[in-house]
């Protein structure tokens, strides 16, 4: 028994968790964003485009993402200090993520705001970085393989 033995449950919550407070972050931030540009937009008397919610909404699947590792490390808790790591470094990669996500997306809800173009070129942006999620995803799911 190793000095972090007793930390073995908490590689379930600190995944899950850094995860999703990534995508509170995230969504946070392009909320904000979403909601400025929507208010200059009825301040100019001009339709604010709905679309922005897709924005706001990107970095929520950081959590599920969490979740369903975390489910899989569930299996594996009696691993011990592997176990820890792996949910402590992905869930913080997971988490920082989804928190760049919502910044890119802010950005998108301004500028989608300001000209009304671009949204399939924004979208794409923030799946690319939604990307990096997916494969810290796959790749734990691969090691946690390795180790049952």
């Amino acid at each position: 028994m190793g000095m972090f033995s007793q930390f073995k449950d908490f590689s379930l919550g600190i995944v899950f968790g850094l995860s999703a407070l990534g995508s509170c972050l995230g969504a946070g931030v392009a909320g904000m964003s979403a909601i400025g540009a929507w208010k200059k937009a009825f301040s100019q008397n001009r339709m604010a485009p709905f679309l922005m919610v897709a924005f706001v909404g990107a970095p929520l699947t950081q959590t599920i993402y969490g979740m369903i590792l975390m489910n899989r490390m569930a299996e594996l808790v009696g691993k011990g200090n592997l176990v820890l790591g792996i949910g402590i470094f992905s869930g913080l990669a997971m988490g920082i993520s989804a928190l760049m996500q919502g910044k890119a997306a802010a950005v998108a809800c301004d500028a989608l705001g300001e000209t009304g173009k671009g949204f399939g070129n924004y979208i794409v942006v923030l799946g690319i970085i939604e990307t990096v999620a997916l494969f810290v995803l796959v790749f734990s799911l691969g090691i946690l393989g390795k180790l049952s």
